[in-house]
């Protein structure tokens, strides 16, 4: 669930409480934590509406002037179901703090060998989490489409999976490009010293 910068400000703030979307079926469940740019922003509480349901309260509530703007946000598929959710703001991105972290012990080292292991295992690219720290490493702030024609993988599969290594506090993903976090420059020193 994508949310557009204005919006997260207004929900980081407090001012929108709600959101809406247009969707064949619920792609977000209460409970849950979303990554955002501003944070983690928690799924109170999503319901299915009919559009007369919505009110002008509702569309102020989710960060739009009145009903009509709000209805015209909308995708065109008229046909799919309209869900209100409930959002609020939860807390700073733990990743930021993780990936600051440059003391890497000899566990937590470990523990990230074991989690790229497992991603490489389990994916039909075979071993690319190597290969893709490198080339960041090498070219910091390039695009994905550059890490791409370097890497030979294709961009789309290449931006899901950098976000992997950034949930493991590897990565920083710039407006344009991609760097290595201080967490992640650590491991790969780390490795690369292993024999």
């Amino acid at each position: 669930m994508l949310f557009k910068a204005i919006h997260l400000q207004g929900i980081q703030s407090g001012k929108i409480t709600l959101a809406f979307r247009r969707w064949e079926k619920a792609s977000v469940k209460s409970g849950s934590l979303l990554h955002t740019a501003v944070g983690l922003v928690e799924i109170c509480k999503v319901k299915t509406v009919s559009e007369n349901e919505i009110t002008d309260k509702d569309a102020l509530e989710a960060g739009f002037r009145d009903k009509q703007q709000l209805l015209e946000s909308f995708t065109h598929n008229t046909t799919a179901t309209i869900f209100k959710i409930t959002v609020r703001y939860h807390s700073a991105d733990p990743r930021i703090k993780l990936s600051a972290q440059t003391d890497l012990s000899a566990q937590h080292f470990a523990d990230l060998k074991t989690k790229l292991a497992r991603l490489d295992n389990h994916s039909r690219q075979g071993h690319w989490t190597r290969k893709i720290l490198l080339a960041i490493k090498d070219n910091p702030n390039l695009h994905a489409l550059g890490i791409a024609k370097l890497t030979g993988f294709e961009k789309e599969w290449l931006k899901l999976n950098i976000r992997k290594l950034k949930n493991l506090g590897l990565t920083i993903s710039h407006r344009v490009g991609y760097e290595l976090s201080p967490l992640g420059n650590s491991f790969v020193e780390k490795l690369s010293t292993e024999k």
